[in-house]
């Protein structure tokens, strides 16, 4: 299976968006954030302030311009995101939003539900 190029990825509805990134980070066994001299990344939705991930240096990279030119990729393996990221976030009350990009928000979901789709990846992946 190849890995869809970004302008296929921007046309992903919500649902396909999801279903990728949970693929792809399951696959690679990691997940990209961006940061900047201060540490990860934040977002402020309308909702929730959100730690924003891809499944992926280019993707991060992609939405790197304007204000955030200066951030770089980071790369946080699977098992350091389950061990440390998905309680840190939950006890701190923040969201994860998956794939932003510079003309679109991404879609916000919880760390813990992240986590049991990652997990239930991983484990289908393992049985084939």
């Amino acid at each position: 299976m190849t890995t869809p190029d970004l302008d296929t990825i921007k046309k992903y509805n919500d649902e396909q968006l999801y279903s990728h990134f949970v693929s792809e980070a399951a696959t690679n066994k990691t997940i990209w954030i961006l940061t900047d001299e201060y540490g990860s990344v934040m977002l402020n939705t309308d909702d929730e302030d959100c730690v924003p991930v891809w499944p992926s240096i280019a993707l991060a990279e992609a939405w790197a311009t304007g204000e955030w030119a200066d951030c770089k990729a980071a790369e946080i393996s699977l098992k350091k995101w389950h061990s440390r990221w998905t309680g840190g976030l939950a006890e701190d009350g923040f969201a994860v939003v998956i794939c932003p990009f510079e003309d679109r928000d991404g879609l916000v979901v919880y760390p813990e539900e992240l986590d049991k789709a990652l997990e239930k990846k991983a484990r289908k992946l393992a049985n084939k």
